[in-house]
Order: C-alpha cells, then sequence, then structure tokens
C-alpha cells in the first residue's frame, strides 16, 4: 500500500512541475527531498523526460518540409522588398524637397497661432488679476491711512470673490497668506486704540461728569420755568446723537465710521462767550468712533463675544478705580467734587454706549454696575462725612449729592438711595449744627453783662425791638433815655435761634420732601436746640461760682422773655414752611418748658445762693453756751445776725424786679433756713450743755428774726405769714425758756396746743443738754423740780416710743 501511495504521490509532483511556473515549483521539489524516495522519483522524472523528447522530435519531423518551403518564399520576397524600398526612398526624397517651403509657413502660421492663443490667454488673466490688484492696492491705501473697518471689509472681499477668480498665482498664493496677518494687524491696532480710549475716558471721567453736572445744573435752573423733565433735554441730546450714529456710524462702503480719529476725548475750546449760549454736552467731549471701529472690525471678524466680555471687564475695573474714594476726600468740597464728577462721567460714556451699540453693554449690565456704584458710592459718603465738623461742608456736601443724584436721575438711574442718604445725614448735620450754636451760645452768655439794656434814642429802640418782638405798651410810652428789661443776651440767642432755623431749612431744600415733613425737621431740630444745646447752656452759666444775685435776676427776667417769644418762633417757622402751627400731628415746639426750666434753676440758685451766704454769717456766730441768765436788761442781738438781717434787706431790694412769688418763696426760703440753722446750732452734737443763759440768747436772736420777717422785706404776705417760717423754733424756745411742760405734756397731740410744732424727741435732746446746766445750779431745796424733770423726761420717752410704735 505504502508503494502505491508513494507512486501516486510522485504523478502528482510530476503534473504539478509540468503545470506550474517554475518559479514555484521548488517547495514541490522539496518535498521530494524531504521524503525517503528519492532515487524512485529521479528515475520517473528521467522516463518523464525522455516521453516528452520522443514528442518533440515526431513533431519536429512532421512539420520541417513546410519550414523550408516557406524560408524559399522568404528568400524571393527580400528581393522584392528592396526594390520597393528604393522606390520610397527616391519618393520620400522628392516629397521632403518639394515640402520645405509649405513646412516653413505652415511653422510660421503655427507660431503665429501659439502667440494669438497666448496673448488672448494672457488679456483673460489679467482681466480676471486685475480686480484682485485693484482691490491690494485699495486694501493697502486703507490700512495706510488707518481706516480699519473699511480695509477690513476689502479684505472679506478679495478674499472671498477675487483671490477664487483669479485663479492659482503666486502672487495670489501670497496675498492670501498675508490676509491672516492683516486680520491680525486690524484686530491688534483696532484693540490698541480702544485701549488708549478706554485710558483718556478714564483720565477725563471728572471733566466729563463736571460737564454733565453743570449740564443738570443749567437744566435744574430752567425748571422753575419750563416742565421739561431734566432727561428730556439732555436725552434729546443723546437720542440726536444716536440718529446721527445711526446714519454717520456706516459709509457707502460698510459700516465703516465716518470718524477715523484715535483721540477719545475731543479738544473743546473754552470760549466764554459759547459757554454762555450752551455748555457742550458730555457727549460732545468724547469721540466714540474708537469704541464703533473696534465693535464692527470684531463683528465682521466673528469675535464680537471677545470684545464685549474684553470691554465690559475693563469698564468693571475702571468703575472700581473710579468708585475709590481719596482717603482725604473728608476734608475739603473738591474732593467730594472730583469723586462725583468720576462716577458722573463713567456712567454718561456707559449710557451713551448702551443707546448707541446694539448689545455691547445692556440694561442689565449696567444697572449690575449702578448698583455696585451705588453701595459703594453711599457707604463711602457714611464714612467720610462722619468725620466732618464743619456744618457750612456738610450743606454744600448735601447740595453736590443733590445735583449728582439730578444728573444721573436725569440719565434714567434710580437714586432713591442717595435720598435716603441725605435724610441720614440729616440728623448728623443737626448735631453739627448743635455743637456750632453751643459755642456761639457760650460766647454770647460769657459777653454778655446781665444787666438791661440802656436806650438812649428811637432808632437803638427800634433796632432792639426789630431783632426781638418786645411787646410792652408802657415802655413803648416812656421817654427816653429807658431801659429794656432785659439783656443784650435776649436779642442776640433769639437771632440765633432765627439763624439755626434757617439753617435747617436750608439742608431741606431740594430733598424732594412735603412742607409738613419740612416745618416736622425744623421743629425737631428747634426742640434740640432749645431743650439740649441752650438749656444746657444756660444751665453751666447759672453754675457759675462768680454767678451773683443780681446776675440770677437778670436770667430769670431773660428766661421769661425768651419764653413769651417761643409763640414768635412758631409763627416764623410756620412763615418758612407755609404749614400752619395747628395742624394735626404738628410738632410743637418746647422753648417754653425750656426757658421754664431755665428760671426755676435760677430761681433754685438764688435760694441755694442765699443759703449759703446766710451759712456763711452763721458761721460766725459764737454762742457761749454755758453763760448763766442775766438778772435784769433785755439782752441784744448777736452781731453776726444783726449783720446778717442788714444783707438780706438789702438783697431783697434788688430782687425788687422779680415776679413776686420768686421773692416771696426766697424771703420764705430764707426764714426757714435761719430758723433750721437756729434749731441744728442747739441740737449740734458737739454742744454737751446748753445754759438757760443761752438759750435766752438764741431767743433773744429769734425775736430780731421775727421783726425782720414781720416789718415785710417782701410785699405779698398777709398778716404775720412770714412769721410762721420760725415757729418750730419759737415754740421750742417758749417751751423751754417758760418752762411750761405742763401744757406741752398735757395737750401733745392737740392741733389747739401751745406747741404743736414741738417734736417730743427734739425737745429731749435740748432737755438733756441744759438738764446738766440746771442739775449743776439746783440747791438741795431744789430735789422737787430735779424730780420733775426726770419726770419730764420719761413722758418725753414715753410719746417718742409711741411715735416710733
Amino acid at each position: 500500500m505504502s508503494s502505491v501511495e508513494t507512486a501516486a504521490e510522485h504523478e502528482r509532483i510530476l503534473r504539478e512541475i509540468e503545470s506550474t511556473d517554475t518559479n514555484c515549483i521548488g517547495p514541490t521539489l522539496r518535498s521530494v527531498y524531504d521524503g525517503e524516495e528519492h532515487g524512485v522519483f529521479m528515475g520517473k522524472l528521467d522516463g518523464r523526460i525522455r516521453s516528452h523528447d520522443r514528442d518533440i522530435e515526431r513533431m519536429c519531423n512532421h512539420h520541417f518540409q513546410g519550414f523550408v518551403d516557406s524560408i524559399t518564399e522568404l528568400l524571393k520576397v527580400r528581393g522584392e522588398a528592396h526594390k520597393l524600398k528604393s522606390q520610397v526612398t527616391e519618393t520620400d526624397r522628392r516629397l521632403q524637397q518639394d515640402g520645405k517651403g509649405l513646412m516653413a509657413s505652415m511653422e510660421e502660421l503655427r507660431q503665429c497661432r501659439i502667440q494669438q492663443k497666448n496673448i488672448a490667454s494672457t488679456i483673460d488673466k489679467l482681466q480676471m488679476c486685475l480686480p484682485v490688484l485693484e482691490m491690494y492696492s485699495k486694501l493697502q491705501e486703507q490700512m495706510e491711512a488707518k481706516r480699519y473697518y473699511p480695509a477690513l471689509r476689502t479684505l472679506g472681499q478679495l478674499e472671498q470673490t477675487c483671490l477664487p477668480r483669479a485663479g492659482q498665482y503666486r502672487f495670489c498664493g501670497l496675498m492670501a497668506d498675508s490676509t491672516p496677518l492683516l486680520r491680525s494687524q486690524i484686530r491688534d491696532t483696532a484693540m490698541t486704540h480702544l485701549r488708549d480710549f478706554l485710558e483718556s475716558i478714564r483720565k477725563h471721567s471728572d471733566r466729563l461728569g463736571e460737564t454733565a453736572i453743570k449740564q443738570a445744573q443749567v437744566q435744574r435752573s430752567l425748571d422753575s420755568s419750563t416742565s421739561v423733565h431734566p432727561r428730556a433735554l439732555i436725552g434729546r441730546r443723546i437720542r440726536k446723537e444716536l440718529s446721527l450714529g445711526a446714519g454717520t456710524e456706516s459709509n457707502g462702503q460698510g459700516g465703516s465710521p465716518l470718524s477715523e480719529q484715535d483721540s477719545g476725548i475731543l479738544d473743546v475750546e473754552d470760549d466764554e462767550e459759547e459757554e454762555e449760549e450752551e455748555i457742550p454736552g458730555a457727549q460732545d467731549l468724547v469721540d466714540f468712533s474708537p469704541v464703533y471701529r473696534c465693535l464692527h472690525i470684531y463683528t465682521v471678524l466673528g469675535l464680537r463675544d471677545v470684545f464685549e466680555n474684553y470691554y465690559r471687564k475693563q469698564r468693571r475695573k475702571q468703575a472700581r478705580l473710579a468708585l475709590q474714594p481719596q482717603s482725604n476726600m473728608h476734608e475739603t468740597l473738591e474732593g467730594y467734587r472730583c469723586y462725583f464728577n468720576q462716577i458722573v462721567g463713567f456712567f454718561v460714556v456707559e449710557d451713551h454706549i448702551l443707546h448707541t451699540t446694539q448689545g455691547l453693554v445692556n440694561t442689565a449690565y449696567v444697572d449690575e454696575l449702578w448698583e455696585l456704584a451705588l453701595s459703594k458710592t453711599i457707604a463711602a459718603l457714611r464714612t467720610h462725612s462722619s468725620y466732618c465738623d464743619d456744618p457750612d461742608l456738610v450743606l454744600d456736601l448735601k447740595n453736590l449729592i443733590v445735583l449728582f443724584a439730578d444728573t444721573l436721575q436725569g440719565y434714567g438711574f434710580p437714586v432713591s438711595q442717595l435720598f435716603e442718604l441725605m435724610l441720614e445725614m440729616r440728623d448728623q448735620y443737626g448735631e453739627i449744627l448743635l455743637k456750632k450754636w453751643t459755642q456761639t451760645f457760650r460766647q454770647i452768655l460769657d459777653q454778655d453783662n446781665y444787666s438791661p439794656i440802656p436806650v438812649a434814642t428811637e432808632q437803638e429802640y427800634k433796632n432792639y425791638t426789630s431783632q426781638f418782638p418786645l411787646q410792652d405798651p408802657e415802655l413803648d410810652k416812656a421817654a427816653f433815655p429807658k431801659k429794656l428789661p432785659f439783656s443784650e443776651l435776649v436779642p442776640r440767642v433769639y437771632c440765633q435761634i432765627k439763624e439755626f432755623i434757617y439753617a435747617c431749612l436750608k439742608y431741606s431744600e431740594d430733598l424732594h420732601l412735603s412742607s409738613t415733613e419740612v416745618d416736622d425737621m425744623i421743629r425737631k431740630s428747634t426742640n434740640l436746640l432749645l431743650t439740649r444745646t441752650l438749656s444746657h447752656c444756660l444751665q453751666n452759666a447759672i453754675k457759675k461760682r462768680n454767678v451773683g444775685l443780681p446776675e440770677l435776676v437778670q436770667v430769670i427776667i431773660n428766661s421769661s422773655h425768651l419764653e413769651q417769644a417761643c409763640t414768635f418762633l412758631e409763627e416764623f417757622i410756620s412763615n418758612l414752611t407755609n404749614v400752619p402751627p395747628d395742624t394735626a400731628n404738628s410738632t410743637q415746639l418746647y422753648g417754653t418748658s425750656t426757658f421754664k426750666d431755665t428760671r426755676h434753676a435760677a430761681e433754685a440758685e438764688i435760694y441755694t445762693n442765699l443759703n449759703a451766704k446766710i451759712d456763711q454769717f452763721l458761721q460766725l456766730a459764737d454762742y457761749d453756751w454755758t453763760t448763766a441768765a442775766q438778772g435784769g436788761g433785755a439782752m441784744t442781738p448777736s452781731d453776726y445776725l444783726t449783720d446778717l438781717i442788714t444783707f438780706l434787706q438789702s438783697t431783697f431790694t434788688v430782687l425788687t424786679n422779680l415776679p413776686g412769688k420768686v421773692a416771696q418763696t426766697a424771703c420764705m426760703s430764707v426764714c426757714k433756713h435761719i430758723s433750721n440753722s437756729l434749731l441744728q446750732l442747739l441740737l449740734d452734737p458737739d454742744v454737751r450743755s446748753i445754759s438757760i443763759g443761752a438759750l435766752h440768747q438764741v431767743n433773744t436772736d429769734l425775736l430780731q428774726c421775727e421783726s425782720f420777717a414781720r416789718a415785710g422785706p417782701v410785699t405779698g404776705y398777709q398778716g404775720d405769714t412770714l412769721i410762721l417760717a420760725f415757729s418750730d423754733l419759737r415754740q421750742l424756745l417758749d417751751l423751754f425758756t417758760q418752762w411750761d411742760w405742763s401744757s406741752y405734756l398735757a395737750d401733745y397731740g392737740r392741733t389747739t396746743s401751745r406747741y404743736v410744732r414741738v417734736n417730743p424727741h427734739t425737745a429731749l435732746l435740748l432737755l438733756d443738754k441744759s438738764r446738766s446746766t440746771m442739775f449743776a445750779q439746783f440747791r438741795k431745796t431744789d430735789r422737787d423740780r430735779q424730780k420733775l424733770i426726770d419726770a419730764v423726761i420719761r413722758q418725753l420717752r414715753t410719746l417718742i416710743a409711741q411715735q416710733q410704735a
């Protein structure tokens, strides 16, 4: 079986060798050499070769005669071919010789045709290239003239229309390669101009704001004669520029701004005559063409979003710089003015950009910037205004804020928070005014001589009555020279109060407040002036150590006249505000109570000073508490008491100018103080014993005091009313000098008792002090009196115990 298979395999290999390209029999032969039957295969291969050789030999023998015949025929044809070649060569020679002229003419014609075709093609190509060259030349001219927006439009036409039509030329390729560079150059140049514009308006924002504020100020001056809102005229100017801008932002070449100036701020000549006619508008000072040009360029380049973001980002930074106040802004009004001018200038530019561009800035963006500016401005004003202590500067600042608010309100910005801030500053302004008027009142009080004003002529009298509303018919009829009842303080204080009211009224102007609100504000501020400032100054003047009784008397008289003038102050405020004083919920002036308090303080000071003077006299008292009773003859009053009575008599002569009740109260207070002081002398713990003779001396002094009271040092007391001030001491001394203990103990507690004002405790203290001197004088026969004293002491202690129970 293996031999059969080997034979079949060898047969297959032989067939494959016969039918396969020799380049591919390598693997076949390799399989034979790898086997073990190599010799057998070689034998078969030799047999196959011999078989094919025999086949070839038979085929050659079969076709040999035909091959010989073909060779014979071919030899015959060769001779004829040589003849034909000779004839063709001769014919070609003659044809070549005869066609040389024709060929020269044909060559000339061919060259002419080629030249004609080239000329036509060149003309066609030049006609296609000339627009490219013309457009490129125009582009170069526009670039040299810095007309970048038209250049950008030209570049777009060149790139999109002309170059594709011109074909693939080297110069077209160079032009096409240069277009991105030209675009970048235009974009960078436009951005450079925009940066210059932004830097320029940042530096000149204060000038722009100053011009806009002047416009608003002029418009406010016209408001009294026209009903046009400030925004109307300002807006009219803006709308006019808008309409002009819409027509002039682009030319016939596709929207290029007509203005190609690169400066952001135009030079405006300061002609005084022209300024009188019309103040140049804020937009007249600014050339916005760099913004428009850059916006158009970036729009054409497809980078409008990039431009918008860059512009807004840079303007936000400039806004923060403009909103940063100087550290010393509060020192002068000019600092505030520059601060406001920068802010107004910034928003004037933004408002113009908002209304003259399509979406570069929008309302939301401007409102966001305004909210930021408003919050920072209010915070800065709160901080810096708190350092101010000059009312004139605060008033000027308020007027400047009003103008600032009106200007921005004219551009459509909400400014209600600024007016709320000014209402907050009103309280600060009031405090500063109060401090200023405190110094004024102190100066007036220090300079006053506290004496009635002498008037020698009618003119002087009219001058004083014009300053102060004096209504005294009797004084009007009196002959000259005469005296006004008050001192110089009264008209000066009254005029200063009116000046204060005027100052308050000035602040309330232009705050959009109603008459009732203004009236209420002025009245509240005036009340503070009266109840706090003036009252405090008057109280301090009264409390001064060097103020004597005549000065205190004059203070009372002055306070009375100022109190009477409060009704005229009410009318004065009502005339200023056109609000009747009897309007519901109207604040009333507290001047009446203020001057009453001052008068009462002066009266109390008079009482205090009199009592202090009495204490000085009483310090001179030198009683001999152990002196024996004199056998006969009247005792003389103490010297200190005699001097005290003389002083009181002269003092109450001065008090005659006071109202009756004041003098009466002062006299009663003096008598009570003398009585209490004498009683305290008797009850002084340092005085351990008092003799009957000392009690008689005190009784003599008391009689002198009662005589003074009975003489009526002041009018208005009926009968012995003033003597009642000494009744406590009188009853106590009568009890001891008359030794009437039986009546005292029997009638104690009854209203009809002769000693109803004698307190058991006081009587016991004095009895203890006088008991020791009495025992020293008792003889053995007076033991009954000693027992009586002991019994009295026991009963007094019983009464004291009953009172305490």
